[in-house]
């Protein structure tokens, strides 16, 4: 455990992105490309309240690339997980667009159309990069889980944009805001919506009845899944009112328990030596220490390193540098052990252990009014179900 805390206890801010007074927005979400053959070629993309997606250089901040192209709130990016030039962005719009990182052109690779009305506001791409699935917004009685051959963006232009493999429309009832692919296993995948349930999918069965292998329920509206365990047989989530759930799949079919952690609200269990606890940002699991990590913040942009262990979350550490405002996203590095986070400062922070800024110049919070919001519903308290 000293090792561990020693990972976070000796990160600070080797480097923070610049940008004009006039382009400060919100930064929303997160993603890092790894190339291998060397740390100089990662890039670090992050989607803006301004509709636009920038691409970064990992080691320097300094701005790559910038993309425009979506008419409304972008949802999520994700960089594709064996091609070393491809990002994906997903829209409110009713559109998943393809960029090329390592293009001079700023144009769409390719668009991947959903159905009318259609609103995305959760997607994720398969680890094999073959399938994207996007999670829309209920409109009138329909939420979708839209799904779509992702080779068919590559090395062609599109301008009429790619139509759907099929949808999944029977096993939520609200909002769907998270998608969550497996890490190996391509054929399987979480979604998480605001009716508080966490499903979880075989995508390789004909029918969605049949793709179901288990829902879990969080009684409340789901804010961010997540993958976790040795065997990554383990799903995680976190709700809009800072709850914190952790099932084990593992015991869909014997007789232990599949709830392993259950916290309604992490604010009221928690006890910090240093501050408060607002919210829960999001979690990931570090394959080398084997144990599930969780990050929390405060409005005022403090970051708290969370560990999750023996059916609870107890304060790991707190950040000593912090941003101004709002924490929306974060990317941890294990192999490096360096961390990047970005909010609603319009700023973007490399974290690495031991590091020396040298420049000490701050930001002014500046906020900003924001398109994107979190959104409650009241509940219904189902019990936990499984897939036989």
């Amino acid at each position: 455990m000293e090792e561990i805390e020693s990972w976070f206890k000796n990160l600070h801010i080797a480097k923070r992105s610049t940008h004009k007074t006039e382009d400060l927005t919100y930064l929303l979400d997160i993603d890092c490309l790894k190339v291998p053959g060397g740390q100089n070629n990662q890039l670090v993309a992050v989607s803006c309240s301004n509709h636009r997606v920038r691409v970064y250089n990992k080691q320097t901040l300094t701005l790559v690339q910038q993309f425009q192209g979506h008419s409304a709130p972008i949802s999520g990016i994700r960089f594709a997980q064996i091609s070393d030039q491809l990002l994906f962005s997903a829209s409110c719009d009713g559109t998943v667009k393809c960029w090329d990182v390592r293009s001079s052109s700023t144009d769409t690779v390719q668009t991947y159309k959903g159905y009318p009305n259609n609103a995305f506001i959760s997607f994720d791409i398969s680890c094999n990069d073959l399938v994207i699935c996007a999670g829309t917004e209920k409109v009138k009685e329909d939420t979708f889980m839209v799904f779509w051959d992702a080779r068919s963006g590559t090395n062609m232009i599109s301008p009429e944009g790619r139509e759907p493999l099929g949808v999944y429309s029977e096993t939520h009832n609200d909002d769907i805001t998270q998608v969550r692919f497996h890490p190996s296993n391509p054929n399987m995948v979480a979604s998480g919506s605001t009716d508080g349930l966490v499903n979880i999918f075989d995508i390789s069965q004909e029918t969605e009845d049949d793709a179901l292998l288990a829902t879990c329920n969080s009684d409340s509206s789901v804010s961010f899944v997540g993958w976790s365990g040795r065997e990554l047989e383990q799903i995680f989530c976190m709700t809009h009112d800072e709850g914190f759930y952790l099932w084990d799949l593992a015991h869909l079919h014997n007789e232990e328990p599949i709830t392993l952690v259950k916290m309604q609200d992490v604010r009221e269990s928690l006890k910090l030596d240093s501050g408060n606890l607002d919210y829960l940002i999001g979690g990931f699991y570090h394959e080398k220490a084997e144990k599930l990590f969780v990050l929390g913040g405060t409005h005022m942009g403090k970051l708290h390193f969370l560990n999750c262990d023996a059916g609870d979350l107890t304060h790991l550490y707190t950040l000593h540098d912090s941003h101004s405002a709002i924490v929306r996203a974060f990317y941890w590095d294990s192999e490096d052990h360096s961390l990047l986070t970005c909010g609603e400062d319009a700023q973007l922070f490399l974290w690495k252990p031991n590091a020396t800024e040298l420049t000490t110049e701050k930001k002014t919070s500046m906020k900003l009014p924001s398109d994107v919001h979190r959104k409650m519903r009241v509940h219904s308290k189902n019990a936990y179900k499984s897939k036989k």
